[in-house]
């Protein structure tokens, strides 16, 4: 018996990485996950992975469209949303000489409007008692180089996070937000040009966590199953890091 068995779950920016993993973990204990992505090929390649219990609807959070369609599509399977894991963001480096209008919209726009509406355009599909996990980083309370904007769009969400449990708590509805450290995922490689540079980037990420190692994503998957589940009922409001320690000691 798996802990989301019944349960309807949706994961946006599902097809890589820590989403991607945690909508496998999610399946794995009984839910039905759909799953967001912008690119259909990294779709099709994710529902190859995580098996029957899954569809994928291409959309971009940034477009409100996209997200209107990923819930009707929702709705339309008959489907109420038990859990909701707004996941999908991304950052690149930037130092404050380097940021430019792009850079800034860009980031923003996925990681804070983005997340914004893929959680206010589910409420009417919420179940009362449902759990929403945001994805915040540990670059939301560190003053990392070039990632100052990343930073402030994920200190943003750390915010949201606790309005929205406030907000939300006359529907017994949870708001959590997850915080992973170094991760190796696809996002974290892009961060660095080439192949030596990706080595170079990891073994920097690494020396900084007293775990002495970068996190996996099945790692953060795990954290994330225990927000989503009755595992976490009592906990709400809450930052849980997924960080080796790197915000901690």
């Amino acid at each position: 018996m798996g802990q989301l068995d019944g349960k309807t779950a949706v994961v946006t920016g599902g097809n890589s990485g820590i989403g991607l993993a945690t909508a496998k973990r999610f399946v794995q204990e009984g839910a039905h996950v759909f799953i967001t992505g912008r690119r259909q090929e990294a779709l099709d390649a994710a529902l190859a992975e995580i098996g029957p219990g899954a569809t994928a609807v291409r959309g971009d959070v940034s477009d409100l469209a996209d997200i209107d369609r990923l819930y009707s599509v929702v709705a339309d399977q008959g489907h109420r949303i038990d859990v909701l894991f707004a996941n999908a963001g991304g950052g690149e480096f930037a130092t404050l000489e380097q940021v430019t209008e792009e850079h800034f919209d860009t980031t923003f726009g996925i990681n804070v409007r983005g997340t914004l509406f893929t959680v206010q355009k589910a409420l009417p599909l919420l179940n009362d008692g449902a759990s929403v996990i945001l994805t915040g980083s540990t670059a939301a309370t560190a003053g990392s180089e070039s990632f100052g904007v990343y930073g402030a769009t994920k200190a943003a969400i750390r915010s949201l996070s606790r309005t929205w449990a406030a907000e939300l708590k006359g529907r017994q509805i949870r708001v959590n937000t997850l915080v992973p450290g170094p991760i190796t995922t696809p996002g974290t490689s892009g961060l660095a040009a080439d192949a030596e540079g990706v080595a170079k980037l990891q073994a920097h990420f690494a020396s900084l966590v007293p775990l002495g190692r970068m996190g996996r994503p099945d790692e953060t998957a795990a954290a994330a199953l225990f927000l989503a589940s009755d595992q976490s009922s009592f906990v709400t409001g809450s930052e849980l890091f997924v960080d080796g320690g790197l915000n901690q000691v």
